[in-house]
């Protein structure tokens, strides 16, 4: 079975959500900055940052004049900070290399800090029109389940392949497709509890089948008590401060358990989100004055 390219495509015309980076004005970098921005982060949580981050950094050298500490403190709590500085590596190179312009090629695009086979593609598709495939979780569902009858399973490189040979062979068409396709894995053909009642797919092999359990369970990912939450904590810390802090600082800020404390410090350190200085003070990237680097001292 296939994906009814027309019904999707007419689907996404009438229903689509008016998002600000799909809007004739964003640029490639603005497209750019919203899809490292939605990795695993909800659109209404992205969109208020994003606009202040188009605002504040227009251009790939605008952030790039800036510390990694003022893009780290921009970020906020949108998680997994190392996306923030990923994308101001990636600005610096956009400016000194790439005349300030995102390149439209996906094979340039990969050679990019911070940039992988989605973000590559979606850059080129979103933001050029380019008829690639473009896979995130949300695609690979709509794909495992309306043409292969399935939940989908683990990440494979049959992905590409897979949703490539459904695009329609016009350029633009392909591009829309690619659209719809993302917009109907995150509105109706949801993980839980989809709304086949409003899917505008004629056909779906899923249904067909009786919409079969998946054979692996999901694990349901946790946030409270995690290392992620103790890395968040200590990360408010600095974002809070006009400068480096002393380490009593950090440890008030996770005292449920001492170790998972010195883990988290410790890879914060590794990931290069904050720096110690060389009379102990600890800071955001950028801040320390020349500062150490390595592992923290044990805080327990």
């Amino acid at each position: 079975m296939s994906i009814d390219a027309e019904a999707l495509v007419d689907w996404f015309t009438d229903t689509a959500r008016d998002l600000p980076w799909r809007r004739p004005e964003a640029t490639a970098w603005h497209i750019l900055m919203s899809e490292i921005m939605l990795q695993q982060t909800p659109v209404v949580r992205v969109e208020p940052i994003w606009r202040e981050w188009v605002a504040r950094w227009p251009v790939p050298s605008a952030m790039a004049a800036s510390s990694q500490a003022e893009v780290l403190r921009a970020w906020g709590k949108l998680g997994y900070p190392r996306r923030a500085l990923r994308l101001h590596e990636c600005a610096r190179v956009l400016a000194a290399e790439h005349g300030d312009v995102v390149p439209a090629d996906v094979d340039v695009l990969l050679s990019l800090p911070g940039i992988g086979a989605y973000t590559a593609r979606a850059v080129a598709c979103f933001a050029y029109g380019q008829r690639v495939p473009v896979v995130d979780t949300n695609v690979r569902r709509v794909v495992a389940r309306a043409v292969h009858g399935r939940e989908p399973g683990n990440p494979s490189s049959r992905d590409l392949a897979e949703t490539e040979a459904l695009l329609p062979t016009p350029v633009p068409r392909a591009a829309k497709f690619s659209a719809a396709l993302m917009e109907l894995g995150a509105l109706v053909c949801t993980a839980r509890n989809p709304d086949c009642a409003r899917c505008p797919l004629p056909a779906c092999a899923w249904v067909d089948a009786g919409k079969p359990a998946a054979e692996v369970a999901r694990k349901v990912q946790r946030y409270e008590g995690t290392d992620r939450q103790a890395r968040g904590r200590l990360l408010d810390v600095l974002r809070d401060a006009s400068g480096p802090v002393e380490q009593v600082r950090l440890d008030l800020a996770w005292t449920r358990d001492p170790g998972q404390r010195a883990r988290a410090l410790d890879s914060l350190l590794v990931d290069g989100l904050i720096e110690q200085t060389e009379d102990g003070l600890f800071a955001l990237a950028g801040e320390g004055g020349g500062a150490a680097t390595g592992s923290a001292p044990s805080l327990r």
